[in-house]
């Protein structure tokens, strides 16, 4: 009898984790050197143009050396982007690859659909997003909207917007948990 489950699958399965890129991993860069909280107020304001310069976004923190730390010990990282339009998308790619992040899908929205949709589609074990402060708060969250019986399979971490990954465990079986 063949055996189909090998342990790497079950390890990928186990550990596919899904991760906001905008105020989660990268922010604009006209934030370089503010506190987390002058960084929201200037996003609710609008008024720093950085902020629609997706190609020249910069890391939160440390937040690429934490997922290598997750996906040296298994975990399949998969980016989730607000943007939509295709040269956005390749915009926050290649600041994901210039800043050293590694390697995953980079999933968006398609015309009509929300993130909750992306997410059920991705169906990760683990949600990492930010508490979207500057744009609302919980009800704009991803994991607040996916059908409660897929909740169920997804652990959900939020942390503060513009507050990074750095404070999160380096180990992703004590994340998941």
């Amino acid at each position: 009898m063949r055996n189909v489950f090998s342990s790497t699958n079950i390890v990928d399965r186990s550990m596919k984790t899904l991760v906001f890129t905008e105020g989660t991993l990268i922010m604009n860069s006209g934030a370089r050197g503010l506190s987390r909280e002058e960084t929201v107020k200037q996003v609710q304001e609008g008024k720093n143009t950085s902020i629609y310069e997706y190609k020249n976004y910069i890391p939160v923190g440390n937040s690429a050396r934490k997922l290598h730390l997750w996906k040296n010990q298994g975990a399949e990282i998969v980016y989730l982007t607000s943007r939509m339009k295709p040269a956005e998308i390749e915009e926050i790619m290649n600041v994901l690859k210039k800043h050293g992040f590694p390697d995953g899908q980079l999933l968006f929205r398609g015309e009509g659909e929300e993130y909750k949709d992306v997410a059920e589609r991705a169906m990760p074990n683990v949600i990492v997003e930010d508490d979207c402060e500057s744009i609302g708060g919980e009800s704009e969250m991803t994991y607040a909207h996916v059908e409660p019986e897929l909740k169920k399979g997804i652990k959900s971490v939020a942390v503060k917007e513009f507050g990074g990954i750095g404070h999160l465990p380096d180990s992703i079986f004590t994340l998941k948990t």
